[in-house]
C-alpha cells in the first residue's frame, strides 16, 4: 500500500505546513487581476507578418519590417548611437531558449510596462534576479500567469553564466531615463489591452479609477513598434504621490531608508525612482504573498507585512513620479 507523503510527518509539522499553503494561497488571492493586462486570444492561424515593407520613426534613420519588429531573436534598436555596443545575448538571445534580452528590457534597458527597466542596476544585482528566477526564489506573483514573467523564468533556466554576466555589466553601464507619466485622477478611459499593456478603448468612454493603479501606452503603434522614450501614462487616485512620500520617508521602516533619498538606490538596493509604478507594484505583491523569497528579500518582507494595496499604489506612484 502507498502513503500519502504526509503520513510520514508529525501532526503538528502536517497542520503548520498545510496552514503555510493556505496562507499563501489567501495571499495570492488577494493580488488583483487589472494588474496584469493579458493579449487578447491569437487568431488560430494568424496572417503572417509582412518582411518587405520597411517601417521607420519619426526621429529615427533606422527601419524594421513588421516580421522583424516581431522577431524575438533580434532586438530592434532605433537609436543605436543612444548606448553602447550590445553584447550578442543582448542583442540576438542564445535561439532556441533564450530570447534576445534587449528585446524585452530594450536595448538601452528602459524596459516597458510588463517588464523590469533594468538600465543602471547593478551588475551583480541583476544576475542575483535572474539566478532567483531559476532556482524558484522569485516567481510570478499573478493568480492565472502572466506570459512576460512566465518566459524571464523559463529563458533563466538556459542562460549561460558567461551570457548573464556580459548582459548584466551591459545594462549597468546605459543610464535609465523615466518612461512613465504619473497622472492622478478619478476617471480613466475604458481601455484594451495592446502588446501586454493597457491603451485607450476605441470608444472614447470613461470610467471609475477606484482604488487602481492603471499604466497604459499614450501610443499604442509606436509601443508595438518598440520605440524608445516617455510612452507611458499610470493614472493613480488621487493625493497618491503625497502618501507615498509620506511612507517613504516613515522613520526606520520608510522606503528612503534603504534606497536612499530620493530612491536613486544604494549599493545592491536597487534604485526605485523613476521606474515603472506597476512594475513596482507587483513587486510590493510579490513581497507580501511570498512569491519572492531570497535571503536578500527578506527586508522587504518586514516592510510590506504592514501595508495594505492602497499603500502599495501610493508607494509605487510616489517613486514612479521621481526623476531617475
Amino acid at each position: 500500500m502507498l502513503l500519502c507523503p504526509f503520513m510520514r510527518l508529525p501532526l503538528a509539522l502536517v497542520l503548520c505546513l498545510l496552514s503555510a499553503a493556505g496562507w499563501a494561497q489567501a495571499m495570492r488571492s488577494e493580488v488583483p487581476d487589472w494588474l496584469f493586462p493579458r493579449n487578447p486570444p491569437a487568431a488560430a492561424n494568424p496572417p503572417p507578418a509582412d518582411d518587405t515593407k520597411p517601417i521607420r520613426l519619426p526621429n529615427s534613420e533606422a527601419a524594421f519590417t513588421a516580421a522583424r519588429l516581431l522577431n524575438l531573436y533580434s532586438a530592434p534598436d532605433w537609436h543605436p548611437a543612444a548606448h553602447s555596443p550590445m553584447p550578442d545575448i543582448v542583442a540576438h538571445g542564445h535561439p532556441p531558449k533564450v530570447f534576445a534580452c534587449g528585446f524585452c528590457h530594450m536595448p538601452q534597458g528602459q524596459g516597458r510596462p510588463e517588464n523590469a527597466a533594468v538600465a543602471g542596476l547593478p551588475a551583480q544585482y541583476i544576475i542575483q534576479q535572474v539566478e532567483d528566477f531559476k532556482n524558484g526564489a522569485r516567481r510570478g506573483v499573478a493568480q492565472n500567469g502572466y506570459l512576460p514573467t512566465d518566459l524571464m523564468i523559463r529563458i533563466a533556466q538556459s542562460v549561460t553564466a558567461e551570457e548573464l554576466k556580459a548582459a548584466a555589466e551591459y545594462f549597468a553601464a546605459q543610464r535609465m531615463t523615466r518612461r512613465t507619466r504619473v497622472v492622478e485622477t478619478v476617471r480613466v478611459p475604458k481601455m484594451d489591452v495592446v502588446g501586454w499593456v493597457y491603451a485607450s478603448g476605441t470608444s472614447g468612454d470613461t470610467e471609475p479609477l477606484g482604488e487602481r493603479l492603471l499604466e497604459m501606452t499614450q501610443d499604442p503603434e509606436m509601443h508595438e513598434r518598440r520605440a524608445d522614450g516617455p510612452l507611458y501614462i499610470a493614472y493613480v487616485p488621487m493625493g497618491s504621490i503625497a502618501r507615498g512620500k509620506t511612507l517613504a520617508h516613515v522613520p526606520g521602516t520608510g522606503c528612503v531608508a534603504c534606497h536612499g533619498e530620493g530612491l536613486p538606490g544604494v549599493g545592491l538596493i536597487p534604485a526605485l525612482a523613476g521606474r515603472s509604478p506597476s512594475y513596482i507594484l507587483r513587486q510590493l505583491l510579490a513581497f507580501k504573498t511570498g512569491a519572492r523569497t531570497s535571503a536578500a528579500d527578506e527586508p522587504m518582507k518586514a516592510v510590506v507585512a504592514r501595508l495594505q494595496l492602497n499603500n502599495m499604489i501610493d508607494a509605487a506612484a510616489y517613486a514612479g513620479s521621481l526623476r531617475p
